[in-house]
C-alpha cells in the first residue's frame, strides 16, 4: 500500500477530531453557560448537526494552505452532495402537514381496530410499519414521518427518558435495515446496486425478508417490554383543521416525484422549488416548513461528505484485509463511526470480490447504521427532529450506542440466518 500523502493524513486526523466533537458537543453546551460573552460560538460547537461541516471547513481551509485555491476547489467540485441536497428535499416534503395527515389517519385507523391502548399500538406502528415503508418512499422520508409522528405522540408526553432513548435506538436500527427490500431506497444499496446488478427479486430473496422479520422483532420486543408505560402514552393526535384531499394528492405526487428523480439533483431541487410555491399558496394548510432542521441536516451529511472524502486509504484496506464471515461484523462496526454508504462504495470500487463478501459486507453496513449519529445518512434527519424532546435537548451518544445494541443484535442474528 503506498504511503498516505500529508492532505490525506490530515484529513484523517480532523475526521477523528470529528468524531470526537460529536461526543463533547454537551462540553460546549456548558461553555455556553459560564461564558456567556461568546455564548453564541459554543451554542455553534454545540451543535451536532455543525460538527462535520466545521471541521470540514477546516480541511478546505487546510487544502487551501497546502495545496492552493485550486486544489481546494477542485477537491470539493468532486465531491458528490447528491444525498445532502436530496435529504434536505425530502425532509421538508415528507414532513407537511398533508403527509403527515394521511399517515396519522392511517396509525389512529389501526389503534382503532386493534383492541390495544392507542399509545402501545402507535409506537409499534411508527416503529415496525414505516421504517419497511422506507424501502419505498426511501429510508429519509421515513425517518422524516417516523420521527416527527413520535415528537407528536410518544416523546411529547411524560415518558422516561429510558424508553425515549429505547425507542430511539430501535427507529435507527429500524431504518437502516427497513430500506433494504428493494434497490434504491437505503444509501448503501443504493451505491452498489447497480455495478453488483442486484436487482428487486435478489434484494428481497437476499436481504428483505430478513430486514422485515428483525424490523416486526425489535419493535415487538420494544412495546411488550414497555407496555405498561405505552398503554398510557397517547397515540396518533387528530390534525387541528382537516386538509383537503386534493391538497393531500398533490403533495403525495410532489413526494413520489422527489423520489423518482432523487438520483437526478438539478431535477428535485427544480419540482422542490415548485412545491414551495405551491405550499406557500396552500398556507393555510400547512404547519411551518422544518427548513431549519433539513438545512442543518444536509450541512451535517454534506460535511461528512467532504471529509469522507480522504478516508479511503485507510478503510479500504481494512475492510479487504477480511474474510466473508469478518466483513460482517467488521462492516458493522466501522459503520459506527462512517457512514454506511461510504463503506459499500469503497466495496464497489474493488474489482473481483466474491457474492458471500459483497452481502456480508452490505448486511454489516446495515445492520451497524443505528449505532450512532452518523452510521446512518437519515438518522441525523430523526436525531435534529427529536431533540428538543430530551433533557437538555441533547441526545447523548452513549445513551443511543446502548440503546442501539440490543436491535443491532437482532439484524445482526436474522441477517446471519
Amino acid at each position: 500500500m503506498p504511503s498516505p500523502t500529508a492532505i490525506q493524513i490530515i484529513g484523517a486526523a480532523l475526521f477523528a477530531v470529528a468524531l470526537v466533537h460529536t461526543f463533547a458537543t454537551q462540553f460546549f453546551e456548558r461553555l455556553a453557560q459560564r461564558q456567556p460573552r461568546h455564548a453564541g460560538l459554543w451554542h455553534l460547537l454545540g451543535e451536532v448537526e455543525v460538527v462535520f461541516g466545521f471541521w470540514a471547513l477546516v480541511l478546505v481551509l487546510c487544502l487551501f494552505a497546502t495545496a492552493g485555491g485550486s486544489e481546494a476547489i477542485a477537491y470539493v467540485e468532486s465531491r458528490n452532495f447528491t444525498e445532502p441536497l436530496f435529504v434536505f428535499a425530502i425532509m421538508v416534503v415528507a414532513g407537511t402537514r398533508p403527509v403527515l395527515q394521511l399517515a396519522g389517519g392511517v396509525v389512529r385507523g389501526a389503534a382503532r381496530v386493534v383492541p390495544l391502548a392507542p399509545g402501545l399500538v402507535t409506537t409499534f406502528m411508527l416503529l415496525a410499519v414505516v421504517p419497511l415503508l422506507g424501502s419505498f418512499i426511501t429510508e429519509p422520508a421515513a425517518m422524516t414521518l417516523a420521527a416527527l409522528m413520535l415528537r407528536d405522540s410518544l416523546f411529547g408526553s411524560a415518558v422516561s427518558t429510558r424508553l425515549k432513548y429505547a425507542t430511539l435506538g430501535v427507529l435507527f436500527v429500524n431504518i437502516s435495515i427497513g430500506g433494504t427490500l428493494t434497490p434504491y431506497a437505503a444509501p448503501p444499496v443504493l451505491m452498489v446496486a447497480a455495478k453488483w446488478n442486484w436487482d428487486l427479486a435478489f434484494m428481497m430473496a437476499t436481504f428483505g425478508w430478513k430486514a422485515a422479520a428483525a424490523v416486526l422483532v425489535n419493535a415487538t420486543l420494544l412495546t411488550v417490554f414497555f407496555r405498561r408505560e405505552l398503554a398510557t402514552a397517547p397515540g396518533a393526535a387528530a390534525a387541528a383543521e382537516s386538509v383537503p384531499a386534493s391538497v393531500v394528492a398533490v403533495h403525495l405526487l410532489f413526494l413520489t416525484g422527489v423520489v423518482l428523480l432523487g438520483h437526478h439533483p438539478a431535477m428535485f431541487l427544480g419540482l422542490f422549488l415548485f412545491f414551495m410555491g405551491f405550499a406557500t399558496a396552500y398556507e393555510r394548510y400547512q404547519n411551518p416548513l422544518i427548513l431549519r432542521e433539513a438545512l442543518l441536516v444536509a450541512f451535517f451529511l454534506a460535511g461528512l461528505v467532504v471529509l469522507g472524502g480522504l478516508q479511503q486509504w485507510w478503510l479500504q484496506p481494512v475492510l479487504l484485509g477480511m474474510d466473508a464471515q469478518a466483513v460482517f461484523f467488521g462492516a458493522a462496526a466501522l459503520t459506527a463511526i462512517t457512514d454506511n454508504a461510504a463503506l459499500t462504495y469503497l466495496g464497489s470500487l474493488v474489482e473481483g470480490l466474491s457474492e458471500p463478501f459483497k452481502v456480508s459486507l452490505v448486511a454489516g453496513a446495515v445492520t451497524g447504521g443505528g449505532l450512532t449519529l452518523i452510521a446512518n445518512a437519515p438518522n441525523p434527519a430523526g436525531a435534529s427532529i427529536l431533540k428538543g424532546r430530551f433533557a437538555d435537548e441533547t441526545i447523548h451518544p452513549l445513551g443511543l450506542l446502548a440503546a442501539a445494541l440490543p436491535p443491532t443484535l437482532v439484524a445482526a442474528l436474522f441477517f446471519n440466518l
